[in-house]
């Protein structure tokens, strides 16, 4: 009974008691009250493609919309061709063909709220990647209509993942809330991956745990995630994302600091 006790206060302090601060502070704030509302335009975070000659990759991320946007980002990915006059972007929805190609502008808000840029390839790496990054799209397994479950998962970030998991080479690291990107098919899964360096466990993405060179260590409970960033030195706190030790740092002692994801 003991252990029980201990283990429920456990998770109250390190997951329940964070996610409802971010919905306490969501709530705050001015959202729309549907989808029909949001503003879904460009947020000029990207360049014209036309002004920039270069091959690109981005993988993107935003607050989603209605409560859950308290909890969780929507990833998606865009793509750029050296000397292409457009951007590709792909989004997994949940309504219609799931895996959606440029269904809106490349660097839009979702909801109405602004994207950020997770991470950035661009040069010949992004010329020589983008290939397999359609080739990783393409062989996504869940990308027929109906495949797709809001929680905890096959769903946006659940598509990321697995490109992602498929390109290594990208060197991205999903927001440790985009909620769905841990979703594995079956109830229990254990899987190595070698290209990221990182041992993943899961019973049905409703509870486990990740480490390794790019995960870290993480703890995962109902989708969300607490844990250490190792290469990048932070904190992976329950739908806040992960907290800059070197920016905590930085400010501590007077400088400047950034907070990621």
């Amino acid at each position: 009974m003991r252990l029980v006790k201990r283990l429920f206060l456990f998770l109250l302090v390190v997951f329940v008691a964070p996610a409802l601060a971010a919905i306490a502070w969501w709530q705050l704030g001015e959202h729309p009250s549907s989808w029909r509302d949001a503003d879904w335009s460009s947020s000029g975070l990207l360049a014209e493609p036309q002004d920039d000659p270069e091959a690109a990759i981005y993988v993107m991320a935003a607050r989603t919309g209605g409560l859950k946007g308290a909890l969780s980002v929507h990833s998606w990915i865009v793509t750029k061709a050296a000397g292409a006059s457009s951007y590709q972007r792909y989004d997994k929805v949940g309504w219609g063909s799931p895996v959606r190609r440029n269904g809106y502008p490349a660097d839009a808000r979702w909801y109405s709220n602004l994207p950020t840029v997770v991470r950035k390839i661009s040069g010949g790496e992004a010329e020589r990647l983008i290939p397999k990054v359609e080739a990783a799209i393409a062989a996504y397994p869940y990308g027929r209509p109906g495949d797709y479950r809001i929680w905890p998962g096959p769903n946006s970030n659940s598509f990321v993942a697995h490109v992602l998991a498929a390109v290594p080479e990208l060197g991205a690291k999903m927001p440790s809330n985009a909620t769905g990107r841990d979703f594995a098919p079956g109830f229990a899964s254990v899987a190595w991956l070698p290209g990221t360096r990182d041992l993943h466990a899961t019973l049905g993405g409703y509870l486990g745990f990740s480490a390794g060179i790019t995960s870290g260590l993480e703890m995962h409970f109902l989708g969300l995630v607490a844990g250490v960033d190792i290469t990048e030195p932070g904190l992976k706190i329950p739908a806040f994302g992960t907290v800059s030790l070197s920016g905590v740092a930085q400010a501590a002692t007077g400088g400047d600091g950034d907070t990621a994801e």
